[in-house]
């Protein structure tokens, strides 16, 4: 006789796994953190939603219109592509929307924290690019990283840094969604740890040491 399954028990992990997976998606964080940088930045709820929807549109609303419409036309499986062929058309529309808002931050004069946020997005974006399509990991050539993680983390030093050490309390959704994608079977335990230090060195750390001296 076998014992039996706890099927109502690993449904509702799985439900809490899906909702942490869409409410900290990328496209969240990108979207509501220029705004809490541009506030940061200039003070003025004019100057934040300013700055902060330059960034948020190029960086979050174009891509995810590609990324929607492409997984509608199905050419790829879903809007958080966890496929890894499919991510080179929503790679190459986020580096593309991004650097036409970089360019646009940076003719507008815009403050120098929204600047170095959106650089440290493009680097994170160009970085993970390179882990999925060129860099071979562990002998292997082509790895799904998780952008999930990568901008979570990435988000949460972002924030710490403007704000101060009681954003640091932002880890525990970072922890939550990395926790989420292996939970759903999207990614696995390397490929979150190798996005949390992606956005950590190449999200976090280079936004602290572009806005050195800012204030």
């Amino acid at each position: 006789m076998t014992a039996p399954t706890d099927t109502t028990g690993k449904s509702v992990t799985r439900r809490v796994a899906r909702l942490a997976t869409e409410v900290l998606a990328p496209w969240v964080w990108v979207l509501g953190l220029p705004l809490a940088i541009g506030w940061h930045a200039t003070k003025t709820v004019t100057g934040a939603l300013l700055c902060g929807l330059i960034v948020g549109i190029t960086g979050s609303v174009i891509p995810m219109v590609v990324i929607i419409r492409g997984a509608r036309r199905g050419r790829w499986d879903s809007h958080h592509v966890t496929n890894r062929e499919g991510r080179v058309i929503p790679f190459i529309a986020c580096i593309t929307s991004l650097g036409g808002g970089i360019a646009i931050l940076v003719l507008g004069g815009a403050p120098r924290q929204m600047v170095a946020l959106a650089l440290a997005m493009f680097a994170t974006l160009v970085v993970s690019l390179a882990i999925t399509f060129a860099l071979p990991v562990g002998g292997v050539r082509g790895w799904k990283i998780s952008m999930h993680a990568a901008v979570a983390a990435g988000s949460a030093v972002i924030l710490t840094v403007a704000y101060g050490p009681w954003l640091l309390l932002v880890s525990i959704a970072v922890v939550l969604v990395a926790w989420s994608r292996v939970e759903l079977g999207d990614h696995t335990t390397p490929q979150v740890t190798a996005g949390t230090v992606v956005g950590l060195v190449v999200g976090g750390l280079p936004y602290w040491l572009m806005t050195l001296g800012a204030w």
